[in-house]
């Protein structure tokens, strides 16, 4: 790894983490990146020269065991990217209650849990120039789309966290950015295939636009962001505005049959 600033990428093997993890690697950042899959993470971090932890973001103990490793060779981590996630498709009346569960546990927890253990990396950067964290929560943090209730759900919940979070930390070197993609086209959320409706499929993005947004929100300072900025934000606009309109939309869209996670 090279000795320039350490960022932190959860959910760095695929998706718009692993595509995040190679957007900075690109800009200079020495990066740790952190996933689930053993293989996939060594794979990764090899290819652009990183350093990479095994870590399930949900699980309280193994996230501060992870990140205590990583704050013993790196005691200033001046970014976090707080990215892992899982779907859940399907209504609460159907999808499976364990489900429920786990998209609370790593979607909203996760974040709660990492930043909690690298306060102290942020804190330490910040003293010396400025930190940053970023919150890759989702369109449906702003939206309540009935085919997915339980992902909106703790997106909502990652939504007010990192919100939350950039009130508190205002004015401490901590910069919070909070950035709401809209359907992403990754290996967990194959949306291309997943979605029923065209009309939402056209707008399905790459998860490499994704985290050219994210370097540059860092970059340039940005707080929150929706990508791609059209037709999401009117979307997030329209359910604050017509939530009766909206829900007979939301109703109607959906995932094929068989799409439940």
């Amino acid at each position: 790894m090279s000795g320039g600033r350490v960022a932190v990428v959860t959910g760095a093997s695929s998706g718009i983490g692993e595509a995040t993890a190679r957007a900075l690697a690109r800009r200079g950042w020495s990066l740790v990146l952190l996933a689930r899959r053993e293989e996939r993470l060594a794979a990764v971090a090899e290819e652009i020269g990183a350093e990479w932890e095994m870590c399930d973001v949900s699980d309280q103990a193994s996230v501060d065991a992870v990140a205590a490793r990583i704050l013993e060779r790196h005691p200033a981590v001046a970014l976090l990217v707080n990215n892992a996630g899982i779907p859940a498709r399907g209504s609460y009346l159907d999808i499976e209650a364990e489900r429920i569960e786990q998209v609370i546990a790593c979607n909203y927890l996760g974040g709660v849990w990492c930043l909690r253990a690298f306060e102290p990396g942020l804190r330490a950067a910040a003293a010396a120039g400025g930190a940053h964290v970023v919150n890759v929560v989702s369109v449906a943090g702003t939206v309540a789309f009935a085919p997915a209730g339980a992902y909106s759900a703790s997106k909502h919940a990652q939504l007010a966290f990192s919100r939350s979070t950039a009130a508190l930390l205002r004015g401490s070197g901590i910069r919070v950015h909070t950035v709401m993609p809209g359907f992403v086209e990754t290996e967990g959320f194959p949306q291309r295939t997943a979605l029923r409706s065209r009309m939402l499929k056209r707008f399905v993005v790459e998860a490499d636009r994704v985290a050219e947004s994210i370097a540059n929100a860092v970059e340039r300072g940005k707080g929150e962001i929706t990508v791609p900025w059209f037709p999401y934000r009117f979307v997030s606009i329209a359910q604050a505005v017509v939530p009766g309109l909206f829900a007979v939309f939301a109703g109607r869209a959906g995932y094929h049959k068989g799409e439940q996670r």
